[in-house]
């Protein structure tokens, strides 16, 4: 006999080995846990009892996973491969992401080329993900040679999810989707009173202030509705269609004015501008046009990602 407890560990087991060998696993896996239920309860113990014991027994699902997927969890080493997995998950979506934005405004302020502020971020972030990737697997390593222990908790069948409904939108992507749209909502008020230093030392600010009329507040709640979003999606677990069809709006409010401003060229303060001669001399529609194309890119590619994943959830 089996209950939702089982269908939970088969859950969290089955979601780390590949597709199309899941459903064969299910059984093989199944028909085991209940033999070995059997015999228990043949030789007296009740049911529960020898259902917790039995999961208890076959161990954390991430390592059965591993091993009827063939695959050795030599990288660190078994014992601290899931440990290190879960930290490493955890730190390279979100540390890289939130140092390359500050890098990028950070040059953007200091800089005399703000253009160049993107590839400051882009190296910043890079450089942050390839330090974290050395160091963290350096220290677990050493720390198994010297067989330093990791304290965690003995795992028991308690530390399975209460549903086994896989989840399509993780904690981690949501974190680091909140805190770069919260960065960018900092950004916009920041630019306006830290402003830019000019060369006669005065300050101006990046964007038109013009702009504070109307674009820059429709632009604020595009934003914000968008960390709406983001806590609406992970709630729901996974993309929906009415989901992706919020997510169209949200793109093409954002997107279609950006795109529009840049093209009439009423983005940027055109103080601004005139402080830096590349700009006012050409540079700033060569500016607009790889601008247009990355902010068109983007809301494209959010786009479809979004109706792809809808259509593989409901199927």
């Amino acid at each position: 006999m089996t209950t939702s407890l089982t269908d939970r560990y088969l859950a969290a087991t089955l979601r780390s080995v590949p597709t199309g060998r899941r459903a064969e696993i299910a059984d093989e896996l199944r028909a085991s846990i209940a033999d070995m239920i059997d015999g228990r309860t043949a030789a007296g113990l009740d049911a529960t009892t020898a259902e917790r014991e039995v999961l208890t027994e076959l161990g954390d699902p991430a390592q059965l996973a591993a091993r009827y997927h063939d695959r050795r969890l030599q990288l660190i080493g078994p014992e601290y491969y899931p440990a290190w997995q879960r930290l490493m998950i955890v730190l390279l979506s979100t540390v890289p992401a939130v140092v390359g934005v500050l890098m990028g405004v950070l040059e953007t302020t200091t800089a005399e080329n703000p253009a160049g502020a993107i590839g400051e971020g882009i190296g910043a972030a890079f450089n942050v993900a390839v330090h974290i990737g050395f160091w963290v697997t350096l220290v677990f390593a050493v720390m198994e040679r010297l067989g330093t222990p990791l304290h965690l908790p003995e795992w028991t069948v308690d530390h399975l999810p209460e549903e086994p409904v896989e989840r399509d939108v993780t904690l981690t992507d949501t974190v680091a989707s909140i805190v770069f749209l919260g960065l960018t909502i900092a950004f916009l008020p920041w630019q306006q009173f830290q402003r830019v230093i000019g060369d006669g030392g005065d300050r101006l600010p990046i964007l038109d202030p013009a702009l504070w009329t109307f674009w820059l507040p429709v632009f604020l709640v595009v934003l914000v509705a968008s960390i709406g979003l983001e806590f609406a999606k992970y709630r729901a677990r996974r993309w929906t269609w009415p989901l992706v069809g919020v997510n169209v709006l949200l793109n093409l409010g954002f997107a279609g004015p950006a795109i529009w401003l840049l093209q009439e060229e009423r983005l940027l303060n055109p103080e601004f501008v005139d402080r830096f001669t590349w700009l006012s001399d050409g540079g700033l529609a060569m500016v607009s046009r790889i601008s247009i194309v990355v902010i068109a890119a983007i809301a494209l590619w959010d786009i479809g990602d979004s109706a792809v994943k809808a259509y593989r959830a409901g199927r």
